[in-house]
């Protein structure tokens, strides 16, 4: 809903202070006067109220992976720069041993691909009960794989429950949302493709919705 961040229009508690993300604040108001983007207009590009994404630019909020991802489409960059990430750029290869997790609202991802690239690889790790209610819509494609634990996937009027090994390819146009459908969590790879534009009429935003 326009004026109302995710966690308001779903009811879910918003996330703390981001005590363990303290690059995203500077890192977020830069890259946003950095398009040439008001307050205003990059909240309501990323279905936030001005005054969470203002929280998050000073630090007081920490925003989730679902936010991270929709104010990088917005700003036309990646996570991984929006983190103020250090990793070599086009570097082919990436090492599980050269990969710490980072936390996101209670998500933790790994890279699992290079920065500056069109396309954007992460192993995440969603907790159950997080960001079940948050339905997005947005340019790209995006697909998935179920590494380990159960998913459940919303795409359109559709509810599927995949399990691991299972995969998923659509239309980030469709109308979905993801959520781990056991206490345990699920595990992903995840990798979706870049808005490169910075116009912030090209992200949709995220809509919301009832529980399936």
């Amino acid at each position: 809903m326009e004026g109302m961040s995710p966690s308001e229009a779903s009811g879910a508690p918003e996330a703390g202070p981001a005590a363990d993300l303290p690059a995203v604040a500077p890192q977020l108001r830069e890259l946003r006067r950095r398009a040439s983007l008001t307050l205003e207009a990059a909240a309501r590009a990323a279905g936030l109220s001005p005054a969470h994404l203002s929280r998050l630019e000073t630090g007081q909020r920490q925003p989730s992976l679902p936010m991270l991802l929709a104010l990088a489409r917005i700003y036309g960059t990646t996570v991984s720069d929006l983190l103020g990430e250090t990793a070599a750029e086009r570097d082919a290869v990436v090492r599980a041993a050269d990969v710490e997790p980072t936390a996101a609202g209670g998500w933790a991802y790994w890279p699992a691909g290079a920065p500056g690239r069109g396309m954007q690889a992460l192993r995440v790790q969603v907790p159950y009960g997080s960001q079940g209610d948050i339905v997005r819509v947005h340019p790209g494609e995006e697909w998935l794989y179920v590494l380990g634990g159960r998913l459940r996937l919303r795409l359109g009027d559709a509810t599927h429950l995949l399990t691991r090994g299972d995969s998923a390819h659509f239309d980030s146009l469709t109308p979905h949302r993801i959520a781990a459908a056991d206490p345990d969590g699920v595990e992903l790879l995840f990798v979706h493709t870049l808005l490169q534009s910075p116009t912030a009429t090209l992200c949709l935003g995220p809509l919301t919705g009832g529980t399936p």
